[in-house]
């Protein structure tokens, strides 16, 4: 090897995502299994098809979520913890607008302990009085410090104004909302959604043939649950405001938290795939036109981002960032300019493969390994797309041009349904 010759570049031409080993339990759950790493621990990710979209009153789905390790007819909340803490295991409580997720890790020798103490959480929790008025306070509190923050307000305004105040997306928990919060009211959603016929279950790590038995002894082999509830998806109306500027008075804030967005395609449109290029490119990394601009060129803010979200009916584009209360007008007429600039002139050919290759080298990093598979294959379900995702991503980033960036600038960057959202002091 001659050290002093650089090693020869080489495009990515393919994209190799090890696919899980889908199973049916006897039960009907289905199981995913990746089996991959060469160390003795396992990740257990828990789908249950209930989120902020099905639930009747604000903070169900949250605190039913929340309360699952709070005690069970088997355990005590301390020693849930206790239990978890003795075994090395680490347990993650989360929620979306479709699912509630329970994961577990796990080292491998003490997987049979884990999984007991799992199964009780989720099979037969107590929602107990005591523990849950606790819980409900604890979360009430943080929620009135973050209510003072510029950044929390124009992230509930922005919701509101793009989705409407009756849409589950733009419907969100006040103060008073958290006093509403009842045991009754958790049991009646765990009832209806935690079952075995509204769950799907992950694996991923060096998954033995007894973590497998494990697995289906616990969950898979009879129905658990009241699995006869029917679970359905509810279409909803988005109701976007005519605004065109919302603002937020924060007469304390010594910065001006700034969103502004509008309803975008969906991951599943055609023209999602080439989009993630163009989202990269204006303000999807550290390199991009708008980093580049408003903050290393005019050094107005620390950091500016956009990007889309995807939710159940739609898509939103949205740009985020904080400053001083005296630059928000200058950063606004920047964002524009920049959109402006897109759809007008064609991104120069070195710009356009530097973030190819960095958007690149983030798909060969999202899935190197075991947990981050597990997390890809979550994303495909959750997001109700197809297996070929990956692959037509790669395909889509190695054909786009710069005219397609343009063409998708022109088409999609629309400056008259721009909502701008502002939360902050008034000059």
């Amino acid at each position: 090897m001659n050290r002093k010759i650089q090693p020869e570049i080489k495009a990515m031409e393919n994209i190799a995502i090890t696919v899980p080993q889908r199973k049916i339990m006897p039960n009907g759950i289905p199981l995913n299994v990746i089996e991959s790493g060469n160390q003795e621990v396992v990740r257990v990710d828990i789908l249950i098809g209930a989120g902020k979209w099905s639930q009747t009153q604000l903070l169900q789905t949250l605190f039913t979520s929340r309360m699952l390790r709070e005690g069970t007819r088997r355990f005590t909340s301390a020693e849930i913890s206790e239990k978890l803490d003795y075994y090395g295991a680490w347990l993650e409580l989360s929620t979306s607008m479709e699912y509630s997720y329970i994961t577990l890790y796990s080292l491998n020798k003490y997987f049979a302990f884990t999984l007991e103490i799992v199964e009780s959480i989720v099979k037969e929790p107590l929602f107990p009085e005591k523990e849950l008025k606790t819980v409900v306070e604890n979360n009430k509190q943080q929620f009135l410090i973050n209510s003072t923050k510029v950044e929390y307000m124009a992230q509930k305004s922005f919701a509101r104004s793009v989705f409407g105040d009756q849409h589950p997306c733009g419907r969100l928990a006040e103060t008073a909302d958290y006093n509403q919060v009842t045991v009754s009211c958790l049991k009646e959603f765990y009832d209806q959604y935690y079952h075995s016929g509204n769950c799907s279950i992950y694996v991923a790590g060096k998954v033995t043939e007894d973590i497998l038995n494990l697995l289906e002894n616990t969950f898979g082999k009879d129905s658990w649950g009241q699995s006869q509830n029917k679970v359905f998806l509810t279409p909803h109306v988005i109701d976007t405001t005519s605004q065109k500027r919302v603002f937020t008075e924060q007469p304390t804030a010594m910065q001006s938290s700034i969103k502004m967005g509008k309803v975008m395609i969906q991951r599943s449109h055609p023209d999602y795939y080439k989009m993630r290029v163009l989202m990269t490119i204006f303000g999807g990394y550290f390199g991009s036109r708008l980093m580049s601009n408003i903050r290393e060129d005019k050094g107005y803010t620390y950091g500016i981002s956009s990007g889309i979200a995807s939710y159940p009916d739609a898509g939103v584009f949205m740009v985020s960032t904080e400053a001083a209360n005296e630059y928000v007008e200058d950063i606004i007429k920047e964002i524009y300019h920049e959109m402006l600039v897109l759809q007008t002139d064609l991104v120069p050919e070195t710009e356009l493969s530097m973030v190819r290759n960095y958007m690149l080298g983030e798909m060969c990093r999202s899935y190197e390994g075991p947990f981050s598979l597990s997390d890809a294959w979550i994303f495909i379900q959750t997001s109700h797309l197809s297996d070929s995702y990956f692959e037509e991503s790669l395909k889509a980033l190695q054909s786009v041009t710069a005219e397609d960036i343009k063409a998708l600038a022109q088409k999609y960057f629309d400056q008259e349904k721009m909502i701008e959202v502002v939360a902050g002091k008034s000059l």
